[in-house]
C-alpha cells in the first residue's frame, strides 16, 4: 500500500507540474469541432500565384468533400495576415464569420448525406515569414548565391493554414490527394508534391501543375521555388520501379550528385525494415531548400549543406552520426512514419518523430552493423531532457516534449531487446505500415498493435515511458553467491525484464518494486547492465 500511495503522489505531482493553460484558439485548431466533424475531405485543387518581390501570394482553393452528417456551417482555417477574399458554392457567394484563424462559413444549399460537394475559396495576402524554419515555420523568402529568389514553405506545428485555407487538423486527409497549380516568374521553377503533370508558359510567368493522388497530411503540402535543375534515376524497389527525382540549385549540381548517392542505400534499408515505399504512385523527390529540411510527402526537402551528420555534427557523439547525411535519412524515414502512418492528434506526434528517429538506427543496422545502431541510439540519450511526457494534451493542438525524438527511439530500441527476435520485430514494423497504410492513427492503436504482435503485455511499459518522465532505475547489490535487485522511479506494475552481464555471460532478470534475490549465482567478478535497455542502474552496496 505504501508503494501504491507513493506512485500516486509522484504521478499527481508530475501532472500538476505539466499543467498548461489553453485558449479557445487552441481548442478550435486542435479539436474535431462540430463544424469539422460532418464532412469528409476528398480533394484539394490549390491554385496559387507567388510574387517574390512583394512577398505575397494569392490564389484559390477548391475543396471537395463528402457529406456524412446534415449540417449548415463548415469550418475552414486560414491564419492572419492571410485573408479570405470570397467563398462560393455552386456560384453562390457565401457569408462567413471568423474567430481568430478559424472561419465558419454558412452554406446556402442543403447538405445531403452521401453527396459530394465543392467549396471555392479565394484568398490573398502576405503569409507569415518563417523566423527559423522548419521549427518556427511559414514562408522562407531567401536568395541563392547568384541573387535569384529561393523560396520554400515549412509549416509543421504552425499549420498549413499559415499560407492556404485548409481543414487544418491531422485526422482528416484528402482521400484522392491534391492538385497544385503554382504560378511563378518564368525564369524560376516551382516544385510541389507528387508528379509534375505539365508546365504552362504564360509569358512573364509559368504555371507548374503537380499532382498527388494519395492521401496527404496538410502540413506535408509544400511549394519550393528556385533556379533549379533536376536529375534522377529509377529505383528497383519492392513494388517495382520507383521514380526518384532531385531538384537542386544549378550551382550545387555536382555536390548533389555525390551526396545524394545515399538515397538508394536509404530506400533499400527502409524497404527492408518498414516495407514498400508508401507512395510509388506519387514518386520520391528530394528538393533543395533554404532551411534545414522537412518531411513533405513525396517532396522531401533538403538543406544540410551537402555534408554528413546534422549540419556536420554527430548528434550521438558515437562517431556513427557522421556516416550518413542526417536530413536525407531522417526526413525520408518520415515517408513511412508521418506520411504513411499519421497521428490523428498532434499530442501523439511521437508516432512521427520517435519511429523516425529510430529509423536512423535501422539505417545503420542495415548498412553497417547492429553494434553501430546500438552505439548510436545509446549515444543520443544524452539529449533526453525528461522535461515533460512525450505525449501532449489531446484536442488542444499540443505536442509533447521534444524527447519524442530520442526518448522515442530508445523506447523502440528497448522493445527490440525484449523481443530477442529481429524477424518478429521487422514483421511488426512492416505490419504497422501495411495494416495502417495511408491511415491516421492514435497512439493507443500503435501501442496495442505492437503488444499484440509481440505477444507481450506492454501496458505498463507504454505508461511508464510515454506518459511520465520517470526513467526506471535498477538498484542492485551483490555478495558471494547472490544478486539482489529492485526497480525505483516506476509506476505500479512496471516489471520489465532486463539483461545483466555477469562474469561475461548474459542473464535475464525481472525486477519489480520489491527487492528480489538471485540465489546460487556464484562468485560475481564482473557485473553490469546491458546498455541497450533504456533504464538507469546503480550499485547501492
Amino acid at each position: 500500500m505504501k508503494y501504491i500511495i507513493t506512485s500516486f503522489l509522484i504521478l499527481f505531482t508530475i501532472s500538476l507540474s505539466f499543467a498548461q493553460k489553453f485558449t479557445k484558439a487552441d481548442e478550435l485548431k486542435g479539436s474535431i469541432t462540430e463544424e469539422r466533424a460532418w464532412w469528409d475531405l476528398q480533394h484539394y485543387k490549390l491554385e496559387i500565384e507567388v510574387f517574390p518581390t512583394k512577398k505575397e501570394i494569392e490564389g484559390t482553393n477548391t475543396i471537395t468533400y463528402l457529406v456524412s452528417e446534415v449540417e449548415k456551417v463548415i469550418q475552414i482555417d486560414l491564419q492572419t495576415p492571410m485573408k479570405i477574399d470570397k467563398v462560393t458554392q455552386n456560384g453562390k457567394k457565401l457569408k462567413f464569420k471568423s474567430k481568430g484563424n478559424a472561419h465558419f462559413i454558412k452554406l446556402k444549399e442543403k447538405q445531403k448525406i452521401g453527396d459530394t460537394n465543392t467549396l471555392v475559396i479565394k484568398f490573398s495576402g502576405e503569409p507569415t515569414e518563417a523566423a527559423n524554419a522548419p521549427w518556427d515555420g511559414g514562408f522562407s523568402w531567401k536568395k541563392d548565391s547568384n541573387g535569384n529568389p529561393f523560396i520554400a514553405t515549412a509549416n509543421q506545428g504552425i499549420g498549413a493554414s499559415v499560407w492556404w485555407p485548409v481543414k487544418d487538423h491531422p485526422a482528416d486527409e484528402p482521400d484522392t490527394g491534391v492538385d497544385m497549380f503554382y504560378t511563378v516568374p518564368s525564369d524560376l521553377v516551382a516544385v510541389g508534391n507528387g508528379r509534375l503533370i505539365n508546365e504552362v508558359d504564360n509569358g512573364n510567368t509559368k504555371t507548374w501543375h503537380w499532382k498527388v493522388t494519395q492521401p496527404i497530411n496538410s502540413y506535408g503540402v509544400n511549394i519550393n521555388i528556385g533556379d533549379y535543375t533536376t536529375f534522377g534515376y529509377k529505383h528497383e524497389g519492392i513494388n517495382g520501379l520507383l521514380d526518384v527525382d532531385y531538384y537542386v540549385l544549378k550551382e550545387n549540381l555536382d555536390k548533389a550528385k555525390e551526396q545524394f548517392s545515399q538515397v538508394p542505400l536509404m530506400l533499400q534499408a527502409f524497404e527492408y525494415w518498414f516495407g514498400p515505399y508508401p507512395f510509388y504512385e506519387d514518386s520520391y523527390k528530394l528538393v533543395e531548400v533554404p532551411y534545414l529540411g522537412m518531411e513533405h510527402q513525396s517532396s522531401v526537402t533538403y538543406g544540410n549543406n551537402y555534408q554528413n551528420g546534422y549540419l556536420g555534427n554527430d548528434l550521438s557523439g558515437s562517431g556513427w552520426g557522421l556516416r550518413f547525411d542526417f536530413i536525407i535519412i531522417h526526413e525520408s524515414g518520415h515517408e513511412w512514419f508521418a506520411n504513411n502512418i499519421t497521428n490523428k492528434d498532434v499530442a501523439d506526434m511521437w508516432i512521427h518523430e520517435g519511429f523516425t528517429a529510430y529509423s536512423e538506427n535501422l539505417y545503420l543496422s542495415y548498412n553497417f552493423s547492429d553494434e553501430a545502431a546500438s552505439e548510436y541510439v545509446i549515444g543520443t540519450r544524452k539529449r533526453i531532457q525528461n522535461d515533460r511526457p512525450i505525449i501532449g494534451t489531446y484536442n488542444m493542438d499540443n505536442e509533447g516534449s521534444s524527447d519524442m525524438y530520442y526518448k522515442g527511439a530508445n523506447i523502440l530500441h528497448t522493445v527490440r531487446q525484449l523481443l530477442e527476435d529481429d524477424k518478429k520485430w521487422r514483421d511488426i514494423l512492416r505490419g504497422l505500415n501495411k495494416d495502417f497504410y495511408h491511415q491516421t492513427v492514435t497512439t493507443q492503436q500503435v501501442e496495442e498493435y505492437i503488444s499484440e504482435k509481440a505477444g507481450i503485455d506492454l501496458t505498463e511499459f507504454w505508461e511508464q515511458y510515454l506518459r511520465t518522465t520517470m526513467i526506471p532505475k535498477l538498484e542492485y547489490k551483490y555478495s558471494l553467491n547472490q544478486l539482489t535487485y529492485r526497480y525505483v522511479d516506476i509506476i505500479e506494475g512496471f516489471d520489465m525484464p532486463v539483461i545483466m552481464n555477469i562474469n561475461g555471460k548474459e542473464k535475464w532478470i525481472q525486477p519489480n518494486a520489491q527487492w528480489q534475490t538471485f540465489e546460487n549465482i556464484g562468485d560475481i567478478r564482473e557485473l553490469s547492465l546491458k546498455e541497450d535497455f533504456f533504464i538507469k542502474s546503480q550499485n547501492v552496496q
